[in-house]
């Protein structure tokens, strides 16, 4: 469905750019091995890689755990409606493309309010025919407008999947907290809270160290424990799916995230850093390496 993505003008959007300050879309998409980002921010992922230097299994096992949860939320659970907020750019594995896959009628509403996701949103609008996607330009902060706008592709009457994959800690407590409530009490019975968030009692020392790393660089950073990523579901009255709050490569692993195959040695050889990460295996993974909580909470 054609929303903010096909309505804004080109040169506007570019001009709202600002390639001089890393943004957290731009610095995800150099973790996940992406091309859609600027100097700055592979500066502020290099940095964070100093105090880290496996710390791309976090951000690539964040992003496989959106893959098992909608996979196992449209497959197992009957949901078909998904809205999906702090979306970044688009990948090989977007929301819309993993529900569609399983369940053609699908709908996905993505939401973000950085300029270059915007640019490049056109591939989140590539439905398939049953099924419907539209993209809101707009913040987190806003939950009235995401709402309002969500509710032209979205059936309110019908269970939502409530994406905040990796996005909740880029806003402070209290602002998170009254955000979540009132876009979950716009959601009828039976949706779902998917949730990723940095954690700080996840292997603390170096996770502080990488957050205090990017908020160097400028980015808002709040770490939160796992009492308080738990809170989003407890203080909004949903029931924990199993395993619970867990280290987001404890949840529900398959085994099946996808490998790109190397390219030769001499290239990959060759390669920046953050360009080999895409290569990189994820299983080989150990608690140590990790620093985000993931969990699925059930509204009744």
């Amino acid at each position: 469905m054609p929303g903010d993505a096909l309505h804004h003008d080109p040169a506007e959007v570019s001009g709202r750019i600002d390639t001089t300050k890393p943004h957290p879309a731009r610095v995800y998409d150099v973790l996940l091995g992406g091309k859609d980002h600027y100097p700055v921010d592979r500066q502020a992922a290099a940095a964070a890689f100093a105090d880290h230097p496996r710390g791309h299994l976090t951000a690539r096992h964040n992003r496989d755990f959106l893959r098992r949860a909608v996979t196992t939320l449209v497959r197992d659970e009957g949901i078909r409606q998904f809205l999906d907020i702090g979306a970044g750019l688009p990948t090989a594995e977007n929301v819309h493309q993993i529900a569609q896959r399983i369940s053609p009628d699908a709908r996905v509403v993505y939401v973000d309010n950085d300029p270059i996701v915007l640019a490049h949103a056109r591939a989140l609008l590539t439905s398939s025919p049953e099924g419907r996607t539209d993209y809101i330009d707009a913040d987190l902060k806003d939950p009235a407008r995401i709402l309002e706008v969500a509710a032209k592709t979205l059936d309110f009457d019908q269970p939502i999947a409530l994406c905040l994959v990796a996005v909740l800690h880029f806003i402070e407590d209290e602002t998170a907290y009254g955000v979540v409530r009132e876009l979950l009490d716009a959601l009828p019975p039976g949706s779902r809270l998917v949730l990723s968030h940095l954690a700080d009692d996840l292997n603390p020392e170096r996770s502080a160290q990488v957050a205090q790393s990017f908020r160097k660089s400028g980015l808002t950073f709040v770490l939160r424990s796992r009492e308080k990523v738990e809170r989003f579901c407890t203080d909004n009255g949903l029931m924990l799916a199993e395993p619970g709050v867990v280290p987001v490569h404890r949840w529900r692993p398959d085994g099946a995230a996808p490998v790109l195959p190397a390219p030769d040695p001499e290239r990959f050889a060759a390669l920046e850093f953050v360009d080999r990460l895409k290569y990189h295996d994820i299983n080989d993974v150990t608690d140590e390496d990790i620093s985000v909580y993931a969990a699925i909470g059930h509204k009744p």
